[in-house]
């Protein structure tokens, strides 16, 4: 049996000079107890004329899922699709690209509308391919159509499934050259004689300048995870169409909101898998105005700390004094934040801060040789350190150092020998935003523990974070996975 199938509505859906793809009518797959019984890892491509709610199309893609088959689209892409409401707020970032992309001059009369047909994510226009992938990405439709209107600038107007049968000659032939070679991607590494229990995904970037973790702690995930009964696949931003083949995602590459590494937490979430970071904690940590508030209001240790607009940047200089630091609200790794000596610097960094968020944090400066980072997995402590400043800096990561970025050094100690306060003030932010994997900053003063930041994605590097734990670091990780995954199929 193939491991893939690829459901037509009709019989003449599939005309005499296509390909030779293993191909079955969507009534047999719905009613033939072979197809209820197959192979659980079989790749479906639902190409029913009519995929709206509760049409055969629909149903295919649903029993799919049911019937633990990789589909597309899957039922979640059918039901965003079918509202503008709901697409139109995965596309904005994407409507960005396609303002700066067709908004270049053109001699002559331009058009206000027009559109494109996207294949498997590739399209005709070579100016558009990055768009038509991007759309494919975070909606897994083998075929269809993209409009888009002029108004003020080019956005993207709607996005409609195409059924085979409504292409012409010309479409039919892009149609099967990108179907070759989206089949051509494996949807899984071919698997050893060796079962797993459960398939986890971790997301990373290999061209991150600052990864969550390095390529070793990556290596040791992989190799420790199939000795405990997880098949472990490194995936990448490519990779949110077969996502939903996974009991569990791990994101190891540095989350921010208007991202697609939220995209891969929300989508995780919606599909029921297990996933660190959740969405809900990216939104939590990645806005540090919205972290501000919620540990001031809980009386968790902080310095002074005033969230600044426009019209209020100097109560900085009355209320915080000089320096003062300076952070947009969803910086990370030290990016986004900087400090002010004098009036003149509040103004000319809040000035520059200003144009990328109506909000800033504006905290007092307080400098320690070192900051505090308390791993926390599950509502309990898993590993300390201590990071060190960059070399005649006042930030551990010194991003405007002449050449590459600058780091400061790091010393792992073991958690029982930090003092009790830090653990105890540590556990209190990080409770605070759930009970998956966190890294605590603080700051231990004359004046007492101060809580700088609470991070959804904390570093984990070999030779760092592990100096201590070593192996048993990563092990500790994928057996929370595994006691989630058993909870979930508990249920």
């Amino acid at each position: 049996m193939s491991d893939h199938v690829l459901l037509i509505e009709q019989p003449g859906d599939w005309k005499p000079h296509f390909p030779d793809y293993p191909v079955v009518l969507a009534a047999d797959y719905l009613t033939h107890p072979d197809h209820a019984a197959g192979k659980s890892r079989l790749r479906v491509i639902n190409l029913c004329r009519s995929l709206r709610y509760l049409s055969v199309g629909y149903y295919c893609s649903l029993l799919a899922e049911a019937r633990q088959h990789k589909v597309v689209p899957s039922v979640r892409t059918l039901q965003d699709l079918s509202r503008k409401s709901i697409y139109s707020l995965d596309t904005e970032d994407i409507d960005r690209k396609v303002a700066r992309v067709l908004g270049r001059k053109r001699s002559g009369l331009e058009p206000t509308a027009f559109e494109i047909t996207v294949f498997f994510g590739q399209c005709a226009p070579k100016e558009l391919r990055e768009i038509a992938q991007q759309l494919f990405t975070v909606f897994p439709t083998p075929l269809f159509k993209v409009e888009f209107r002029l108004v003020g600038q080019w956005r993207i107007e709607a996005l409609k499934p195409m059924a085979l049968n409504s292409l012409d000659a010309e479409q039919e032939d892009a149609f099967f050259s990108a179907l070759e070679t989206y089949l051509k991607r494996p949807w899984r590494k071919p698997r050893g004689t060796r079962s797993y229990k459960y398939d986890l995904a971790i997301l990373q970037n290999p061209e991150e300048d600052l990864p969550p973790s390095n390529r070793a702690g990556l290596n040791h995930f992989v190799r420790l995870g199939r000795t405990m009964g997880l098949e472990v696949d490194l995936i990448d931003r490519r990779d949110f169409g077969r996502l939903a083949e996974y009991d569990a995602l791990f994101i190891r590459e540095t989350t921010r909101i208007d991202h697609h590494t939220y995209r891969f937490a929300r989508k995780a979430s919606s599909e029921g898998m297990v996933v660190i970071d959740d969405p809900d904690s990216i939104l939590k940590c990645t806005n540090k105005v919205y972290l501000a508030e919620r540990l001031s209001a809980n009386k968790v240790p902080t310095p002074r700390t005033l969230v600044l607009r426009r019209e209020n940047l100097l109560t900085a200089e009355e209320h915080i004094g000089y320096p003062v630091v300076l952070k947009i609200p969803d910086g990370s790794f030290s990016r986004g934040v900087f400090k002010a000596e004098n009036r003149a610097e509040l103004e000319e960094i809040g000035r520059r801060l200003l144009k990328e968020s109506d909000l800033i944090l504006a905290q007092e400066f307080v400098y320690t040789e070192f900051d505090w980072r308390i791993g926390v997995l599950n509502k309990q402590p898993l590993y300390a350190c201590q990071y060190l400043m960059s070399r005649k800096h006042w930030q551990i990561v010194n991003h405007q150092a002449k050449g590459r970025l600058r780091q400061g050094g790091a010393r792992t100690l073991a958690v029982e020998d930090v003092p009790p306060m830090v653990i105890k003030t540590a556990l209190k932010a990080a409770n605070l935003i759930g009970d998956g994997l966190y890294g605590v900053d603080l700051k231990q003063t004359d004046r007492g523990m101060m809580v700088i930041e609470v991070n959804d994605n904390p570093s984990l590097d070999a030779g760092v974070e592990d100096a201590l734990l070593k192996e048993d670091l990563y092990r500790r990780i994928l057996e929370d996975f595994v006691r989630r995954l058993d909870l979930t199929r508990k249920r």
